[in-house]
């Protein structure tokens, strides 16, 4: 799974915002930049370190040994919980995992070596492991 290797601030404040904010569209890694096939969030969610490990091992396992993939996010936001049966007060809990903030817009996956139909079945499969919506473009898609 991935996680930062040192972090400046070990727990950070939990930056609730509305719906609105979060659903605005992403400005930054809009565009499919290493691959030839992209998959691009359409909703704005956190994705947990595992489901993108989970969505990198379906990706793999679908384009065999012919293709090479790029994850174009990372998590680096941690995210506390207390321990179970624990009374309120005490502090904030100790770090659990790490999430990375998507939203609409972001390119998630990049895919490269591998005929457009095996690319949108490797997609098609790693987004039902990650809890949004996303969809599948080509380099020439986002270079409008």
């Amino acid at each position: 799974m991935l996680f930062p290797k040192k972090v400046k601030h070990r727990k950070w404040q939990t930056g609730r915002r509305s719906e609105a904010k979060r659903s605005l569209p992403e400005t930054r890694g809009i565009t499919v930049s290493f691959g030839s096939y992209g998959l691009k969030a359409t909703s704005a969610c956190r994705v947990k370190s595992n489901q993108i490990e989970a969505a990198r091992r379906v990706i793999s396992r679908t384009l065999g040994k012919a293709g090479k993939v790029w994850i174009r996010i990372f998590p680096d936001r941690p995210v506390t919980r207390k321990a179970a049966e624990v009374p309120m007060g005490k502090g904030k809990g100790d770090p659990d995992h790490f999430v990375f903030e998507v939203r609409p817009g972001r390119i998630i996956f990049e895919i490269e070596g591998v005929s457009e139909l095996i690319a949108r079945e490797a997609f098609r499969k790693a987004t039902k492991k990650l809890p949004l919506q996303a969809k599948f473009v080509t380099r020439e898609e986002t270079r409008v």
